[in-house]
Order: C-alpha cells, then structure tokens, then sequence
C-alpha cells in the first residue's frame, strides 16, 4: 500500500513513526467521515493517500515533543514533505504536505508573520486537500493524540493565529458540517 511504503523508507520502527501512524490514521478516517457524510463528490484513495502523507516531513524538524529530532523548524514540516513526495514522483500528494498547516496559509501570513516559509499562497485548493486540513486541527501529536479535540476547542486554537486563520477554518467548517447536517440521516 503506497503510503506505508513511502512511510517505511522515512520512519522505522519507533516511537516518531508511531505517533505519525496513529495521527495519521486519525486525520485520515475523520476526512472521510466528513466527505461521507456530505453530497460533495472525491476521491477516496486520494484523501486516504494524502492524509496518511501529509506529515511525512516532521521526522525532519526539531521537535523533540513528538520525537522530531531533525534541525529545521516545525514550520518547515509541510514543504519539507511536499519536496520528500515530489522527489518519491508524488506531486499530487506532496500537496496535502505543503496545504494542511493552520487552515492553510497565505503569502501574507507568511509575510506578515515572518515565517521561514517560500512567499506562495498554500492554501488547500481540491475538496481533498479541505478535507485533510480540516480533520487535522482535530488531531495533536502530542499528548492524548487518540483523543478528538472539541469544536470549540479548535476553534480557540485557530482564532490564536489570528481572524483570517479562523475565517479560513470556519469556512472548511461549514463546507463540510453544514453540508452534512442538511443532509438527511
């Protein structure tokens, strides 16, 4: 199955490949539900694919929380794994990477924010890559990491990063919750 076996040339046996399995998993199966639930059409292989990815490049930061033991910041995780998947020849996936982080960033967060990231937009563009975004903010890698956070609880997280980080999260929100909801059960 093409994500593990990418995830077994970069992670071996430990704990760090735990964590990113277990979160992993979790982004991946909540994304589904999501999508499931709603009339919105996707491709499965693709949201499972890419949430299984999409952190591939954490093992490469300095983390040591989640036992990332690299030297770039964890910033730096999502383009660190878009380069990993692009050179495994996995544009599409290294995507996902490069569009989960926050509700997704703009050039100017990155400006405004002074963060060592390139000056492009990464915002999550394909139903897909929204999905993977939105089931990850309920997921930490640190601590309980089996346990989903709340709504609210995300929300607060979000709203920290600033109005423009929680408009983007709330309109993935909507996307997909109040897509749901009005659907009958």
């Amino acid at each position: 199955m093409l994500p593990y076996s990418i995830i077994d040339r970069y992670y071996p046996a430990g704990p760090l490949r735990d964590i990113l399995i277990t979160h992993s998993e979790l982004v991946r199966d909540k994304a589904l539900d999501v999508l499931r639930r709603s009339s919105l059409p996707f491709n499965e292989k693709l949201v499972s694919d890419g949430a299984m990815l999409h952190d591939i490049g954490i093992f490469l930061c300095d983390a040591p929380g989640i036992e990332c033991h690299g030297t770039e910041p964890y910033i730096r995780h999502g383009i660190l794994g878009g380069e990993i998947l692009r050179k495994e020849g996995y544009p599409e996936l290294a995507r996902f990477c490069e569009r989960h982080t926050g509700a997704g960033l703009t050039i100017e967060d990155i400006i405004s924010q002074n963060l060592p990231l390139p000056h492009v937009d990464m915002l999550p563009e394909t139903i897909e890559e929204k999905a993977v975004c939105y089931a990850d903010k309920f997921f930490s890698k640190s601590g309980d990491i089996r346990k989903e956070k709340t709504f609210e609880k995300v929300k607060a997280s979000m709203a920290r990063h600033g109005t423009s980080t929680l408009h983007r999260f709330l309109q993935l929100h909507h996307l997909f919750v109040a897509e749901a909801s009005e659907l009958p059960q």
